[in-house]
């Protein structure tokens, strides 16, 4: 019986030998693999909510003694360890912003750019008209297809260009003053009696009234005219040294001068856009254009755009044209400012007329709103 149980006591130790070495030659194809290895399967068994095999810390097989007794010892050394995160912690780690920065491009190279900020800067609206931009577009063709009289006879072409510069600006506000319910052939042709005779503000406030009246004769509301050339010219001698002011407010201050006169003024005479200025082209077109946005219609009795509208067509508010230049300024770039007003008083006197309007030679035919009403 000793026997036997000396024979298994053997076996049993050469079977727990085997085991061990078996186990040993793994780990030295682990270490011959590299470190790599293992720390994956760390990974892999971790993702997999599994315990590590080993408790101990994962090293390489440096050295075996092998002692009397029969037992085998294997030292390891530590590795360093890496972080090993699990499927969990990995979703609900938040990643942080990536910020991506552009190079600023250059405006002058991109139009379409430019014309987009130019529209943010300058213009603070959530409303524009339908297909504004293509039918200021074919206004510009058909100006420059058909000469306009503003283009030859406006108020910024009655001034003697020779004379000084206040004197030419002296020139443009009276031709302004002029302007007022009269036609630019019947402005020009006064203007140049009135240079004739010496248009100067020393010269207007001693000349006789009725010799004044005789040179602006047919120009429309000539008496009353008169008498604001002859009050004004002594204004701009006692305060302003016989030069014109260069605000719009203190333009407005002057006797016959309005808001319209005074932002004409102030482009053409000092070169500064302070507005649009709406005269009775101005008025009519950008209604009949559908200009201007609905939150700006006067709460007032609805009429047509003067009297060649028919009652039952479209209507109308009843808008000033300081109420036109306010609804306008509103949604139309400021570099347009200056522009408007030259373009729809030329395409007014030409083509969009007060009466019988050439509808149907008119480029923005399709796209017009009032285009299909009968005038």
């Amino acid at each position: 019986m000793l026997k036997m149980k000396k024979k298994k006591e053997v076996e049993g130790n050469r079977h727990s030998g085997y085991n061990f070495i078996h186990r040993l030659n793994s780990l030295k194809m682990a270490s011959r693999k590299g470190s790599r290895i293992a720390s994956l399967t760390c990974k892999y068994q971790l993702r997999r909510g599994k315990k590590l095999d080993v408790e101990e810390p994962i090293g390489d097989v440096k050295s075996i003694k092998e002692e009397s007794s029969g037992c085998i010892t294997v030292k390891q050394e530590p590795m360093e360890q890496c972080d090993v995160e699990t499927a969990h912690e990995s979703h609900s780690k938040k990643r942080k912003p990536v910020k991506v920065k552009l190079e600023e491009e250059d405006i002058t190279t991109s139009p379409k750019v430019a014309k987009t900020e130019r529209k943010m800067l300058e213009v603070n609206c959530d409303w524009f008209p339908a297909n504004w931009e293509k039918t200021l577009d074919n206004i510009r063709k058909m100006r420059k297809e058909v000469e306009a009289p503003v283009d030859s006879m406006g108020c910024d072409m009655c001034h003697d260009k020779t004379t000084s510069p206040k004197i030419q600006r002296y020139q443009i506000l009276v031709s302004l003053m002029l302007s007022s319910q009269t036609k630019d052939q019947v402005t020009f042709a006064a203007m140049g009696r009135l240079r004739e005779h010496g248009l100067t503000p020393e010269n207007m406030v001693k000349i006789d009234d009725n010799v004044l009246q005789n040179l602006l004769k047919p120009v429309g509301f000539y008496k009353r005219k008169t008498e604001y050339i002859k009050r004004t010219s002594q204004i701009l001698l006692d305060k302003y040294e016989g030069d014109i002011p260069d605000s719009l407010e203190k333009l407005c201050e002057l006797p016959g001068v309005g808001p319209k006169m005074a932002h004409i003024c102030m482009n053409s005479s000092w070169n500064i856009v302070s507005g649009i200025g709406v005269d009775t082209h101005v008025h009519r077109i950008s209604q009949r254009l559908g200009w201007i946005p609905p939150d700006k219609l006067a709460d007032k009795k609805s009429r047509s755009p003067g009297k060649e509208v028919r009652k039952e067509k479209q209507p109308y508010q009843l808008l000033t044209p300081e109420d036109v230049r306010v609804a306008l300024e509103s949604w139309l770039p400021k570099n347009l400012w200056s522009e408007v007003n030259h373009l729809l008083v030329g395409f007014g006197q030409t083509i969009c007329k007060p009466t019988g309007p050439l509808c149907k030679s008119c480029l923005n035919f399709a796209i017009c709103p009032s285009a299909k009403l009968k005038w």
